[in-house]
């Protein structure tokens, strides 16, 4: 009997911090995205590339399938959710230009902001989709920026994901300055 009584506990346990994560607020959700992308940004950690395409090479989450590759674009899936990944070459890991488009509907975003360093210039940005609890996600730094949809409960992790990918393509990739 004593054993049903804790694995009652565990599953209760499990299920109450579990349902925390869906159960955050817009604000928090947008918030806990923001620190993770600037927290990413600002790694002195390498992040180690292992997927070797025709135009550059990446870091690629495990459970992201390359679908598509042209010179500027990359399109990746994971199950329905796609991420869009644009890498212009001729601009450095400090250029603004992606980062000032972004700023153009910043009136819209729910989350604007932006991160720099010696090395690089990056930013994060939200806005709310057309979706119920869908929300537009972009991350960039210099020339690559990487957009997708996501639920509310994945933006941070997303926002991870996305950061290390352009951290991986920024910083490894022969850009110019």
């Amino acid at each position: 009997m004593r054993t049903v009584y804790v694995i009652l506990i565990i599953i209760g346990s499990v299920l109450l911090l579990t349902g925390c994560n869906f159960m955050q607020s817009e604000k928090e959700a947008v918030k806990n995205a923001g620190e993770e992308a600037k927290e990413l940004f600002h790694a002195d950690s390498d992040i180690e590339n292992n997927q070797k395409l025709d135009t550059l090479s990446m870091y690629v989450p495990s459970g992201l399938n390359v679908v598509k590759e042209e010179e500027n674009n990359i399109i990746l899936k994971d199950g329905d959710q796609t991420y869009i990944v644009f890498y212009n070459k001729l601009e450095g890991s400090k250029s603004k230009q992606s980062y000032n488009a972004a700023k153009a509907k910043s009136d819209e975003a729910l989350l604007l902001d932006s991160f720099s360093d010696k090395k690089k210039f990056g930013y994060i940005r939200i806005m709310p989709a057309n979706d119920d609890d869908q929300y537009e996600l972009q991350t960039g730094i210099g020339g690559v920026k990487i957009t997708t949809h996501t639920p509310k409960r994945t933006l941070q992790s997303d926002a991870e994901s996305m950061m290390k990918m352009a951290r991986s393509i920024a910083l490894s990739n022969n850009q110019s300055e």
